[in-house]
């Protein structure tokens, strides 16, 4: 169960008060922790929507990126989810069951595999990060590129973990909630959200 209380409309701004109403009740599940402070709501969304619509990496690397930092945090409701931009780019369920083992997987290029094992290294030991896998990044991706590559992994690596704390359950697929088990995105019931 949801470990934060629910979100009351009535005590949010009239411009998120609506968008809010007009949510459907995953995304509402998604927003009722943030929603919580508006303004950090506000910020975070913002911050989100400029990595996003701003950026220069494919949405089927981010959302393959995405997947399998949701893998590492737990995190099933990250897990369920498939980002519309990821598939509107191209990744299908058959690229999200490569990520069970990225590296060995013949339908990801060698710059997503080498992208992927840096989110890998990032969300279990970032410690092992070395001026190696700078130089295997280089490889395939600009400086502006590994940043944008590890701000998206550094927000899926926190807020993940963050979102897999608060429990958010309740409007998943039953094989999903279920936590007696670890679950994994290349194996789960899912939905699209917007962009």
């Amino acid at each position: 169960m949801t470990r934060l209380a629910p979100i009351r409309p009535d005590n949010l701004e009239p411009e998120m008060r609506a968008v809010f109403e007009n949510a459907s009740p995953r995304d509402r599940m998604m927003m009722t922790p943030t929603a919580h402070a508006p303004e950090l709501m506000h910020a975070l969304h913002n911050f989100a929507d400029v990595l996003s619509d701003r950026g220069t990496i494919p949405g089927r690397l981010v959302e393959l990126i995405r997947l399998r930092v949701a893998f590492h945090n737990q995190c099933r409701s990250c897990m369920a989810m498939r980002y519309q931009s990821g598939l509107d780019d191209g990744m299908t369920e058959g690229d999200v069951c490569s990520l069970e083992t990225p590296q060995d997987a013949p339908d990801l290029t060698e710059a997503e595999k080498v992208a992927i094992a840096y989110a890998d290294l990032s969300a279990t030991n970032h410690f092992a990060i070395t001026d190696e896998t700078f130089a295997e990044l280089r490889k395939h991706f600009t400086e502006p590129q590994i940043v944008e590559l590890g701000l998206h992994i550094a927000y899926f690596v926190g807020f993940g973990r963050l979102v897999a704390a608060w429990d958010l359950v309740e409007e998943l697929p039953e094989s999903l909630a279920d936590k007696s088990q670890p679950a994994a995105p290349w194996n789960a019931e899912t939905f699209v959200v917007g962009r």
